[in-house]
């Protein structure tokens, strides 16, 4: 079954603030948990040959995890595809549009992600070898929390500085704009302000441009 996140992010500046966060999610929810953190490296990817890629790919994807790759490649139209290390696992992840937002950073997402055996490098190379390129590395820390039902991150990003990130994941796309309309109350009642996807994406832009200046440190920028 085909899992969709619905996210809406929030950026949160400094330090300071991502810990008033928290205190007030502990405060305002009885069942408020964290489920650790950890740091993540994130390489996302542009252009490429999907029907190249795979079977390239499908070799290194759990069993049960290769007719889901093939179904979303053959029905998404606009694709992210990015690999992932987090917790000495490397991911291959895609992320494919439901809404009108982008699949890079939409805020209604159909997700794929699998587990390989193989180094981010050798993963790197399988995409690069079927026509990929890089559109940009990035790093970050995150903390994880439960909130109200919802997933909930703040991630201390390269470039962009702190940012909270409320997730809930669905399997009927036509639930979507509820969901967001829940998820956009509760940042409300926590005292925090949507990031506006225009925004978002003249930020993504600046990065992609720059990430190397960016990715693996503390270094942040403000974009308008």
């Amino acid at each position: 079954m085909a899992n969709y996140e619905i996210e809406i992010k929030s950026l949160i500046g400094d330090a300071l603030k991502a810990r008033e966060l928290v205190s007030k999610m502990e405060q305002a929810d009885p069942h408020f948990v964290s489920s650790g953190k950890h740091k993540q490296l994130n390489h996302y990817f542009t252009g490429g040959d999907v029907e190249l890629l795979k079977p390239k790919l499908l070799q290194y994807l759990p069993a049960d995890k290769r007719q889901q790759f093939e179904e979303l490649v053959k029905r998404a139209k606009d694709l992210s595809v990015r690999t992932r290390w987090a917790s000495n696992e490397v991911m291959f992840v895609i992320k494919a549009t439901v809404d009108d937002t982008s699949s890079s950073n939409g805020t209604a997402r159909l997700e794929f992600e699998a587990v390989v055996d193989l180094t981010m490098e050798e993963l790197d190379k399988i995409l690069l070898d079927a026509g990929f390129q890089y559109q940009a590395k990035w790093s970050r820390e995150r903390e994880e929390y439960k909130y109200q039902g919802l997933n909930v991150t703040i991630d201390k990003n390269a470039g962009y500085g702190y940012l909270a990130e409320f997730e809930s994941v669905i399997d009927e796309p036509s639930q979507a704009q509820k969901v967001k309309d829940r998820i956009r109350q509760i940042m409300t009642g926590l005292g925090i302000a949507e990031l506006p996807q225009d925004r978002l994406e003249r930020m993504f832009d600046f990065y992609n441009e720059h990430w190397q200046e960016y990715y693996g440190t503390e270094k942040i920028f403000t974009i308008q």
